[in-house]
């Protein structure tokens, strides 16, 4: 089936085509959410007020689009991650709840629009993603660094945290553009452990995820790399480890760890609830690793605190990246 430029696949519609298939699930057969799954109430009157500053300047936050459990939270606290280049993905990862298809143009005022946002909100740190943008020749990295460089020409004292796709076929160039206006943070998170890729993250290659991560933390020494892993879609504790350890070989500095949870119930099945005694184990070992911050908990999301987490090691003295640990429990 032809997708038309507007049309959004969801649901059932998104992952009918994927390599590996999966039976949607029954309600009967869902896992129980432990008590340490927890979420705000997300119609408090601070996140109604935010939303309508999004829409009024024609922006998403992945927040919204992927249906983040932590919308309340951090809405409430005057924090976003928000989302570039469009709603409409151009890839089918089944964990996500992004919709799919065939994206439109760019929207040539959005840096200029995020940037006022960011302003308006007073924001001291922002995270920008995106979706994955492969009708792009560079993936959509020229985008990323104009709005990096509209916040800094309105708001030069707030931080710019980036957390990309993987702009696979197209990295060289990506870094390129990256590298002539760097971010403060760059983040691009793995997901799951390599076994999995083809289940959880098609579309995607697992040593070329590491292979940017590594590329642009040795094209920009400065400049923290972040990665994160969601737990609970199949992985065992070892391979787990060993995706951490391939992180630290590849220089990367911040890891965030979290607990998938499905957005529907065409989404890819949860396969068990992580205990937050086994996200304080990963913690330790991270730090044991030599990881300059772990985020590791049940309720961590890749941008969740991230604010927290970059006042540590950006500014003119960085903290030590062997300094700290941050169970999120």
């Amino acid at each position: 089936m032809k997708i038309s430029q507007t049309q959004k696949q969801r649901g059932a519609e998104k992952v009918s085509r994927l390599p590996v298939q999966f039976a949607a699930s029954k309600r009967s057969d869902l896992l129980p959410k432990p008590p340490w799954i927890r979420a705000r109430f997300p119609g408090t009157p601070e996140v109604v007020r935010l939303k309508a500053i999004l829409r009024e300047n024609n922006l998403y936050t992945v927040c919204e689009e992927a249906s983040c459990p932590n919308l309340g939270e951090c809405f409430s606290n005057g924090t976003a991650t928000f989302m570039v280049m469009g709603d409409i993905c151009t890839r089918r990862c089944p964990f996500c709840d992004v919709a799919h298809g065939r994206p439109g143009t760019l929207d040539a005022e959005e840096p200029s629009n995020l940037a006022r946002t960011v302003k308006l909100m007073g924001l001291d740190h922002v995270v920008i993603t995106s979706v994955d943008r492969d009708d792009l020749r560079d993936g959509g990295a020229s985008h990323f660094k104009r709005c990096i460089d509209e916040i800094r020409a309105v708001s030069p004292s707030t931080t710019v945290e980036i957390l990309t796709p993987d702009f696979r076929g197209r990295a060289i160039k990506a870094i390129e553009q990256l590298v002539a206006s760097p971010p403060d943070i760059f983040n691009h998170n793995l997901e799951t452990v390599p076994r999995l890729y083809k289940r959880v993250r098609p579309g995607a290659d697992y040593h070329h995820s590491l292979g940017l991560l590594r590329d642009f933390g040795e094209s920009c020494v400065n400049v923290p790399t972040k990665s994160g892993l969601m737990l609970g879609v199949g992985e065992t504790m070892t391979e787990v480890e060993t995706v951490m350890q391939d992180m630290r070989n590849h220089g990367v500095q911040l890891l965030t760890l979290g607990q998938y949870l499905q957005p529907s119930l065409d989404h890819l099945p949860v396969e068990r609830y992580v205990t937050p005694e086994e996200f304080l184990d990963l913690a330790t070992l991270g730090k044991r690793m030599g990881f300059g911050h772990v985020a590791s908990g049940p309720m961590v999301r890749s941008s969740y605190h991230a604010d927290r987490q970059a006042q540590r090691f950006i500014g003119p003295e960085p903290e030590s990246l062997n300094s700290s640990v941050h169970p999120r429990i």
